[in-house]
């Protein structure tokens, strides 16, 4: 199984506003994306004004991420109004090997 990262950061007054927003667009993509086994965000308030936004989502198989991502899996995707949103943002993820007990 394969982990897929990527961090962004947003005022933390849109913090809800681009929650929803990346669960329409970025989750729901990749949940109806053969392979992918779940995907989930996580925010947390740096309390300086800005929310670092992490997305993770589990696949069988770098295959899968490609059937998502396209063939260079460490590109990361982004949607028509991201750029309204995101203070900063890493254009790249990071995948992980999962090792699961059993």
């Amino acid at each position: 199984m394969i982990a897929r990262t990527w961090r962004g950061w947003v005022r933390t007054e849109d913090r809800d506003a681009y929650v929803d927003y990346i669960q329409q667009t970025g989750i729901a993509h990749y949940r109806s994306t053969p392979g992918n086994v779940a995907a989930h965000m996580l925010t947390r308030d740096l309390g300086d004004g800005r929310t670092e936004v992490v997305t993770l989502s589990f696949w069988t198989s770098l295959d899968a991420v490609r059937g998502f991502a396209g063939d260079d899996v460490e590109v990361a995707r982004f949607y028509p109004e991201d750029d309204r949103y995101l203070l900063d943002r890493e254009v790249t993820v990071t995948h992980f090997e999962v090792h699961e007990e059993g």
